[in-house]
């Protein structure tokens, strides 16, 4: 699978984001004030920060290995930070589930020479036009050139630059294609949207998305991690174990207690009204009150 110097070296950094799967809505959206940086996390890991979700990148002689690729328009800033870090080529990307702030320069890394790895349900969901209820969004199919080369049905495990990097999926969560990254060695997990390390989570029923799969995917990233771990989330600032743990139990709290306001017979503006979540609304900052509408209609009886 090795890449041309010229792919690597030149289309890398010429490349255009002009991928056909952009909406309307982010054909509006301006990049041009986001600023796209690494931050060192442990070892050869690295996360990226810049509009969408974040992105993992790891660094070797072997290859550069990259988890998620956030917007089109971004893919020239994405890899100009990814070149400040090492002089390679992109050889791998690896789609933690396919939502569009994540999987939205796939087509551009893919011209540059890049293979895309991802679960199977990421590749069949961007095969086909999609409907976020939630966010009220349709989403175009992706065109081919965008779409996951190489995809997997339950683990896959790289063995690059003197470490292993296994991916599982876990049960429908925050979709029903979710892959946890962990680069074994640095002692590093790249979540997805499975872990917001600053708000509440964001269940994409229309993918098939539940809460219990979330707080699952919680406890097993929790089993197979340490207080020494670092942690990627999909959103928000780099984390460690002690902020997973902190999200896990609030979730299970939170639940929980919209189980018994709906048992009551609550309608969601009763709930939003009680403050079900009062004493962790100054930890979790974003998206609370579409996490209780989204949760209050899950858990409400068919």
């Amino acid at each position: 699978m090795c890449l041309s110097a010229r792919l690597g070296a030149i289309a890398l950094v010429a490349i255009v984001a002009t991928s056909t799967g952009l909406t309307r809505s982010l054909a509006a959206q301006n990049f041009d004030t986001v600023q796209v940086r690494a931050v060192p996390v442990a070892g050869a890991v690295h996360m990226l920060q810049g509009a969408g979700g974040n992105i993992g990148l790891v660094v070797g002689d072997d290859a550069v290995f990259v988890v998620d690729d956030q917007y089109a328009p971004l893919t020239p800033k994405v890899l100009a930070a990814i070149k400040s870090v090492t002089p390679l080529p992109v050889r791998f990307v690896v789609n933690t589930h396919w939502h569009f702030d994540h999987t939205g320069g796939n087509e551009n890394m893919g011209k540059a020479g890049a293979l895309i790895f991802a679960h199977e349900n990421v590749r069949r969901r961007m095969s086909t036009d999609q409907f976020i209820e939630a966010l009220n969004r349709k989403e175009p199919a992706s065109s081919r050139g965008a779409l996951p080369v190489v995809t997997f049905t339950d683990t896959v495990s790289f063995h690059l630059n003197g470490d292993s990097i296994v991916i599982f999926h876990v049960p429908p969560a925050h979709t029903d294609g979710d892959a946890v990254v962990i680069f074994t060695k640095a002692n590093v997990v790249h979540t997805g949207d499975l872990f917001v390390s600053g708000g509440f989570p964001f269940v994409d029923r229309s993918s098939g998305g539940s809460i219990h799969g979330i707080i699952g995917a919680a406890e097993r990233v929790l089993a197979a991690t340490n207080a020494q771990t670092k942690i990627i989330p999909g959103h928000g600032p780099l984390a460690d174990r002690a902020r997973l743990q902190a999200y896990h139990d609030m979730l299970v709290v939170v639940r929980d207690r919209m189980k018994r306001e709906i048992a009551s017979r609550r309608t969601i503006e009763q709930v939003l009204a009680s403050k079900i979540t009062a004493e962790y609304d100054a930890s979790w900052t974003t998206n609370q009150e579409r996490f209780l509408r989204i949760l209050h209609q899950e858990l409400s009886p068919r």
